[in-house]
């Protein structure tokens, strides 16, 4: 067993070997630029990134031509939140999303919001789920778009997404979906989840970093976008720039292994979960799971320890890599703003710690982060005044 440990799944993922393999091609003797049209390079690296864009709309349920691919799952949230806003204008203005979504959605909600719009921000239940009722009372005529992620990056709850997909659906509303954390996890259907727009990530499913994708539905109904970055026409004229070739390999490959594997993947992860799970709360009083349990990604466990402070707790485990919460708001002192949202008080989400299990997490490794977790909190909590 080699350490530090990585239990640090949903921040991002370690690259596939097969992935590896499969882009190490293109960051050498295929370099060509897959735009290059006059010669066997470029002819050669669009036929790589045509079969990934297969592969990934494979994953998805999709059809190939309705996969555009970004740099990651940040821009493709922008791309679809502010361009869908802008290409239906005239239609209204007016967005609903949840209190537990991802910054990469709720900072570009908020921009347009100081530019005129309107933002309806729905809190969750004690579970992190959506209340179905809140959100038909939510959508007015006015509402172009419903932005709900598939799986929460912290507490690991998966949203009732296809019941929401037929609600936007029955009610002329746009569904964007933030799939980052789920797709390649647990199954998704854009077709049968009623989904128009869907962000998606390499690096949360063993690909590399810096390359995602966008979901655009191109029928029944079709989705009309306003580019959001301009300069040659690239990826259907939705995102210019010279293309990840590399990166798009490594993702489609990732997406291929994903769909071979996922089913036997997430059973097997959802039993280490729960074996933590198991050992933390029979060693410790005072723990708390934070989100459904019924409705969670398998690899996923958020959990509250009283009095204990999550940082220190961190701190003194240098040899398992956790986190209290979102990479992308590590930076920020403010405690987690799913917990909050989900009603847990400051004190309760200063001392929550999220366990991210992934493809090459062992039982052995398991075992270790339970005990060294246990030891801590016990250490800690007996240095804290009475």
């Amino acid at each position: 067993m080699q350490k530090p440990i990585y239990l640090d799944h949903h921040a991002t993922t370690p690259v596939d070997a097969r992935v590896l393999e499969a882009m190490l091609p293109f960051l050498g003797a295929k370099f060509g630029n897959a735009a290059s049209r006059s010669h066997r390079f470029g002819w050669e690296a669009e036929k790589a990134v045509e079969l990934a864009r297969k592969r990934v709309a494979g994953l998805a349920g999709a059809a190939p031509r309705e996969i555009v691919f970004t740099s990651g799952a940040t821009e493709s949230d922008n791309l679809a939140i502010k361009g869908a806003m802008e290409a239906y204008r005239s239609h209204g203005a007016h967005i609903v999303t949840m209190a537990t979504e991802h910054q990469a959605v709720l900072d570009p909600i908020r921009r347009l919001v100081r530019s005129g719009s309107e933002a309806s921000i729905l809190a969750p239940d004690g579970d992190g789920l959506l209340d179905l009722d809140a959100l038909r009372a939510a959508i007015r005529p006015d509402t172009v778009l419903v932005s709900v992620m598939a799986a929460n990056n912290e507490i690991g709850a998966l949203q009732p997404i296809r019941e929401i997909g037929a609600i936007c659906r029955q009610r002329g509303a746009l569904f964007h979906c933030d799939a980052a954390q789920a797709f390649g996890k647990v199954p998704i259907d854009v077709g049968e989840d009623n989904i128009d727009l869907m962000s998606v990530s390499a690096h949360k499913m063993y690909g590399p970093k810096g390359v995602g994708a966008l979901y655009v539905r191109r029928g029944n109904p079709r989705v009309d976008l306003r580019p959001q970055m301009d300069g040659g026409g690239h990826e259907f004229g939705l995102r210019s720039g010279t293309l990840n070739v590399p990166g798009i390999v490594g993702f489609g490959e990732a997406c291929a292994i994903s769909q071979a594997e996922m089913a036997e993947e997430a059973a097997r992860l959802a039993a280490l979960r729960d074996l933590l799970k198991l050992r933390l709360e029979s060693a410790l009083e005072g723990t708390r799971v934070n989100g459904s349990m019924e409705r969670r990604l398998p690899g996923n466990l958020n959990m509250s320890f009283a009095g204990v402070d999550a940082e220190a707790l961190l701190m003194g485990l240098p040899d398992v890599a956790l986190s209290t919460g979102s990479a992308c708001s590590s930076a920020t002192a403010e405690p987690s703003h799913v917990l909050r949202a989900l009603g847990v008080g400051e004190e309760g989400a200063r001392s929550s710690v999220r366990f991210g299990l992934g493809r090459f997490t062992t039982g052995e490794e398991v075992e270790y982060a339970a005990g060294r977790v246990i030891e801590a909190v016990r250490r800690l909590r007996a240095l804290a005044p009475r």
